[in-house]
């Protein structure tokens, strides 16, 4: 599970990530990432809207996004923000499709 200091909590960093981030587009999910070079471990949040599933469904997508993303943290740039968008196509998914298509964003942007 990701640490409380890995967490985006605040709806300003959620915007500023997905308007100014850099993108990386899968069939299941968008990746946006802002390096703000300070010095801090990378953050990262999480969008999962209604038209992924019911409530259930979207707990599910976010729950594995974010033990994909606990795996990650050690590769991800130092400071980097990261922002995934669940598209509706990620209610079928399993595990291991999301594991590849977000590690192969993060390595593409946000790669240590």
């Amino acid at each position: 599970m990701l640490a409380r200091g890995n967490r985006i909590t605040r709806g300003d960093d959620y915007r500023s990530v997905v308007r100014g981030g850099s993108r990386c587009s899968g069939p299941r999910t968008v990746t946006y990432v802002v390096n703000t070079f300070e010095e801090r471990s990378p953050r990262f949040g999480f969008i999962v809207s209604k038209q992924v599933g019911n409530a259930v469904t979207r707990n599910t997508v976010r729950r594995r996004l974010k033990a994909v993303c606990a795996e990650a943290v050690p590769g991800v740039r130092a400071g980097a923000d990261v922002v995934i968008r669940a598209l509706p196509s990620a209610a079928t998914a399993d595990y291991q499709q999301l594991r590849d298509e977000v590690t192969r964003c993060l390595e593409r942007k946000a790669a240590a």
